[in-house]
């Protein structure tokens, strides 16, 4: 049989979740959509069918809410009134999905980006972790792309009804300082650079302090590397905004976690296997956390080669592994 291309395997993983409820456990997130799309970003299509139907029978997934009432997305009062709501949803998902099958996904994108930026923090940034890997997925996509678009406006309504603001700065507010111009006079690359390094340093922190569980803090490099799939999509305008939104969300992370940073670490102390090996050990292991961060490492390492991704990746490979023993 031939080997699944990443479009075919979205595709056909998209088909087999849909209907698959938002969260389980006590508000703990479906990642089964964003890791499916890391693993065959990372080449490993063929695993992803297994993949999903591993996690589904050992995840139980709560129903999806009932749509109750239809969101006016010109009504700025009505909107605004169900962000944050989880009851709303389902009628947050299908808003999305009028909204996309009017508009290309690029505008939609562009509408809505900056109104759920600042309720990023929401259950630990995974409204938006999910909203660029199917950005990515809408991307990387044949001529049909309708269950694709399905699952961006799956990823926009599960951050707008899970939306948070509560990440202390969490805004692009006047007292932050600008981005570094860019010496090469590409001023759209100064958001994507400065996410790069931000995806860089918290890398770093997650590689050296001590933590009392692996998983957390891991969204403080996912949440600025989703930002950064999906800024290149975005109008320039809303980059550096976007930028100053993700680094104080990471930075909030590390006082809601009791995360000191180590200072003085520099690159030379980092060691971990090369990142592609780390990135097979995430897979082998299977869990979704890891399988995400370890896909970060190699697509941000690919970048800009930095050992502090792998470092990162290798941790959480050895923390999380002993809960699959």
């Amino acid at each position: 049989m031939a080997a699944l291309t990443y479009s075919d395997a979205m595709s056909e993983a998209l088909q087999r979740l849909r209907g698959v409820g938002f969260e389980h456990g006590t508000s703990l997130v479906n990642h089964a959509p964003m890791a499916a799309e890391a693993l065959a970003a990372m080449g490993y299509a063929d695993e992803v069918p297994g993949w999903v139907e591993s996690n589904l029978r050992v995840r139980t997934y709560h129903d999806v809410p009932e749509t109750r009432w239809t969101i006016d997305p010109t009504d700025r009062d009505d909107w605004g009134a169900a962000l944050g709501d989880f009851s709303r949803v389902a009628d947050w998902t299908a808003m999305f999905e009028r909204e996309l099958a009017d508009d290309a996904w690029k505008e939609v994108l562009a509408r809505w980006w900056p109104r759920l930026l600042p309720g990023m923090s929401g259950v630990l940034t995974h409204g938006v972790i999910r909203t660029a890997h199917a950005v990515r997925a809408v991307v990387g996509a044949g001529p049909d792309n309708r269950l694709q678009l399905d699952e961006l406006a799956q990823g926009l309504g599960y951050w707008a009804s899970r939306f948070s603001g509560h990440a202390g700065k969490a805004t692009a507010g006047e007292d932050a300082p600008p981005i570094d111009p860019d010496p090469t006079g590409d001023e759209p690359a100064r958001a994507a650079r400065a996410l790069d390094d931000l995806v860089a340093e918290y890398s770093g922190i997650y590689a050296t302090v001590a933590q009392r569980h692996p998983i957390p803090l891991i969204h403080a490099v996912t949440g600025p590397a989703a930002v950064r799939l999906v800024i290149e999509h975005l109008p320039e305008s809303q980059r550096q905004p976007s930028y100053l939104v993700a680094r104080d969300v990471s930075r909030a992370m590390l006082g809601w976690f009791g995360a000191a940073p180590v200072e003085g670490t520099d690159g030379a102390e980092f060691v971990a296997p090369p990142v592609e090996e780390v990135f097979a050990t995430a897979a082998a292991i299977g869990d979704e956390h890891a399988i995400k961060l370890a896909e970060v490492a190699v697509r941000h390492h690919t970048i800009a080669p930095d050992p502090r991704y792998a470092a990162a990746a290798h941790t959480a490979n050895q923390g999380i592994v002993r809960f699959y023993r």
